[in-house]
């Protein structure tokens, strides 16, 4: 028989928690702060489109840099070393994924032949509490000293620490929960229906190892964001919630007499291209007009969230308490 998980505290997702408003103290929401730090960069929102070819490619990525947004880019049939080069030729930042193949590694090495240090490393795993992503996490460490590490994704504390000892400066904490992601019917494993909990579970045991967390999937309502930043997330990665726009990849088809993009899992066969080891699915998602009106939004409901924390900036969200209303 299996054994009984205990985290810290038990178990809970998003719609399980409400916070609680303390005193306001600002004038006006608009004075809210609601940039985000990231190694040695701050941005203008803590929101991260996902790292999926339906959400983000290389002109997105551009775009959302050039606005301040931090964006990482998808590693499906891309030369991340080309891409580095376009995006720092530019003036902008470069902020790539990575598997853990050996085609991975010598993506590295071509880093390091060539002079060229990307700024951001994503590993990009579905299962990242294990020795393949401990040891390119190493390798990475060890070869590109100056780039940031973002490594995932992960469900415990223990498999956090595990990434943080070989040298992550982030992790990236979710398995399953998102809405086109299929791990937990398919294989019976993952964060669904606890999401949040992980995040502060997390989040708690890295609080004195000046290690990053970023909640990666689940999010989807806007006051789902504030609700991970109040239980210890750094950054927030989104999926559903911003695809179907202008800027995302994908042409607009109309279903039924409505506009529609598609939307599917990383690890869906039509990302794999093959039926194998399939987590992931695809569905046609209403278009949504202009990112930039949907991430506006999302700033301008984080500053609503902030000023009912009785704040001025996002950690100020750590201060207020919470109900479990399920």
């Amino acid at each position: 028989m299996p054994k009984l998980y205990q985290p810290k505290e038990n178990t809970f997702d998003y719609d399980d928690i409400i916070l609680v408003p303390n005193k306001n103290v600002v004038k006006s929401r608009s004075e809210v702060d609601t940039t985000a730090k990231l190694g040695n960069l701050t941005f203008e929102s803590p929101v991260i489109p996902a790292n999926m070819s339906t959400i983000v490619d290389e002109k997105t990525c551009v775009w959302l840099a050039q606005k301040g947004i931090f964006y990482v880019m998808h590693r499906f049939n891309v030369n991340a070393v080309e891409f580095t080069k376009r995006l720092q030729a530019q003036g902008l930042y470069s902020s790539v994924s990575l598997g853990i193949k050996e085609v991975d590694y010598k993506t590295i090495d071509q880093f390091v032949a060539e002079n060229i240090t990307p700024e951001y490393v994503t590993v990009d795993v579905a299962h990242g509490d294990s020795d393949e992503v401990i040891r390119i996490v190493q390798t990475l460490k060890a070869k590109l000293p100056n780039t940031y590490i973002i490594a995932g994704n992960l469900a415990t504390p223990e498999g956090a620490l595990r990434l943080a000892d070989a040298g992550a400066n982030a992790v990236k904490i979710g398995i399953g929960p998102g809405s086109v992601c299929t791990t937990a019917p398919n294989t019976g494993f993952g964060t669904r229906f606890w999401q949040l909990s992980a995040v502060a579970n997390i989040a708690e045991t890295l609080k004195d190892r000046n290690v990053q967390v970023i909640a990666d999937g689940g999010i989807r309502n806007y006051g789902d964001i504030a609700k991970s930043i109040a239980f210890g997330a750094d950054m927030i990665m989104i999926g559903g919630m911003l695809a179907g726009h202008d800027e995302n990849p994908g042409e607009l088809i109309d279903i039924d007499g409505e506009r529609r993009k598609a939307f599917f899992g990383s690890a869906s066969e039509h990302q794999k291209g093959e039926h194998k080891h399939v987590e992931g699915k695809k569905k046609f998602v209403p278009y949504k007009g202009s990112l930039e009106t949907t991430l506006q939004i999302i700033k301008e409901n984080l500053q609503s969230s902030v000023s009912y924390a009785g704040g001025t900036k996002l950690h100020d969200l750590h201060e207020v308490s919470y109900v479990r209303v399920k």
